[in-house]
C-alpha cells in the first residue's frame, strides 16, 4: 500500500511531462508536415553546381 505513495505521484509527473512536450510539440510546428520528412532520403539529389 505505501507504494501507492510513489507511484502515484510518479505517473502524474511522468503525465504532465508528455503532454507539456507534445503541447511544446505541436506549437513548435513538429507535427505540421508529416509527409516530406519521410520522402526527403528520396529527393536528396542536389542540382550541380555548372561546371566550366
Amino acid at each position: 500500500m505505501n507504494i501507492l505513495y510513489l507511484l502515484i505521484p510518479l505517473a502524474l509527473v511522468l503525465t504532465l511531462s508528455s503532454v507539456a512536450a507534445f503541447v511544446w510539440a505541436v506549437r513548435r510546428g513538429q507535427l505540421d508536415d508529416l509527409d516530406t520528412p519521410a520522402l526527403r532520403p528520396l529527393l536528396d539529389d542536389e542540382p550541380e553546381p555548372p561546371r566550366r
